[in-house]
This record gives C-alpha cells, structure tokens and sequence, in this order.
C-alpha cells in the first residue's frame, strides 16, 4: 500500500476537499459552536486558537460570538481564503500544528471535525499535542472533536458515490488494526484523468488521549459522544469529544 506520508497537505490544499467535506449545513455548525460556548461560559476577553482551521469555519463563528480568534492551518490555498474574512478579532495563519506557535498565550484551543490523527507516526501526533499545550495559557482549556473508533468500525459504509456540483466523488473505505483509510476518486470534466487521494487516520481511543494529553499536563475533564454534547458510549457515540484543562503545577 503506497500512501504519502504527507498526503494531507496536497488533498486540504485541493479544492475537490472543499467541495467534498464542506457542502453542508453551516446551521448545524453554528448550532454546534453556540451550544459549546453555553457550556464553556468563557469570559469575553477570551484569547481562542482554531487548530486546523481549514478556510476558517469555525473559527468565523466563533468571531461572531464576539472572541478573539486565531486560526492555524497546514494549507496555505485554505488560509489565503480565510484571510480574506480578517479583522483586528479574527487571524490567520499558515502553521503546522506539529510546530511551536504562540506559547502561552490562548484561554481556550479547538480542533475540529477529526482534524488530527493523520500524522505517519506517534512522535509527530505527541509533537502537535505538545504544540498545541504550550500555545495554551496555565489552566487553559482544550477541545478536541474526534471520531469514535468502535463507532466507526460498526458503521463503516464500505463504498459511496457522490456527486456535487457536477463533479463525481467514488469513495472506498476500509480499516485495519491502527488506522481507518478511505480512498476518493475524483471525476470532473476540467481534468484531463481523475484525481486519486487516500486519507489514513488513526485508531485513537480515549485511552490513547488520555496518555497523550498527560504527557503534557493536559488533563480530560469531560468527555461527549455527540454535537448535542450526549453521554458518550463507547459503541453507540458517533463523536468523541473532549474537553481538558492544561494543569500546571
């Protein structure tokens, strides 16, 4: 199985991610961040950093509820875009989480929509969790939204078509001990052959967190198993959502 280490970089670089991922209810998103600012109550001075932000989502709805946001993303196509949303309350940059970026500075630290999990090795995952800890003040707070894994391999759809605005998606997917994978072929009339991307994310459990975040005094306070932030259960939660605090001290 020939898979780029660094695969993620040229597919949420590529328009047809976009299109594919993000051709949907913007209402449930901003649903989704308001009832997460209920539950966060965080003061209005609040310093926010987006992980993984793509053209700036979440971190656009965030700014509307009156914070001051900081989104990073590996791509720079995604973040030119973003950019154009700035204002002296919202700003973008093009930053690999895997790097040290701004140490001590945000309250609160989101990484959405299983934006994680796709590094080729544990190093590299310990590396952006150990990023994302020192960016965030002492008592800071982080959210992380993942997949669950027993969830997923029940569910699993093994083959889907889509199509959106002309252009066709064949997805496969599969899973083997440590990863999930999912191969996309894209069909658009503007290409002279189609496209081919396979995505590989890891199999975290909230064990595997758990140990993550410990190695960087980040401790889980909560745990949700939906975006209506249900119980979890380890079999019937679509998400893994989690809320720690980084305990200094």
């Amino acid at each position: 199985m020939d898979l780029q280490a660094n695969w993620f970089k040229d597919w949420f670089n590529s328009q047809y991610y976009h299109q594919l991922y993000f051709k949907r209810d913007e209402k449930e998103a901003a649903e989704f961040i308001h009832l997460l600012i209920e539950k966060l109550n965080p003061p209005a001075d609040s310093l926010m950093l987006d992980v993984a932000c793509g053209k700036g989502r979440h971190s656009k709805i965030l700014a509307n509820h009156g914070f001051d946001i900081t989104g990073i993303d590996i791509s720079p196509d995604s973040i030119a875009e973003a950019k154009e949303s700035e204002d002296e309350h919202l700003h973008f940059f093009v930053q690999d989480m895997r790097l040290p970026f701004m140490i001590n500075y945000f309250d609160y630290a989101f990484n959405f929509f299983t934006s994680f999990g796709y590094f080729k090795s544990e190093r590299e995952h310990y590396n952006a969790i150990r990023s994302i800890a020192q960016s965030l003040k002492a008592n800071g707070t982080l959210i992380v939204d993942y997949l669950n894994v027993h969830y997923a391999e029940d569910h699993l759809i093994h083959k889907a078509d889509k199509e959106i605005d002309g252009i066709n998606f064949f997805i496969t997917k599969w899973f083997d001990e440590t990863h999930f994978y999912k191969k996309i072929v894209v069909e658009d009339d503007d290409l002279t052959e189609p496209l081919e991307y396979t995505e590989k994310v890891a199999k975290f459990t909230l064990g595997d967190f758990n140990d993550m975040f410990a190695y960087y005094n980040l401790q889980i306070q909560e745990v949700y198993g939906d975006y209506h932030f249900g119980a979890y259960d380890v079999r019937k939660s679509p998400r893994l959502i989690m809320i720690a605090k980084k305990v200094v001290g």
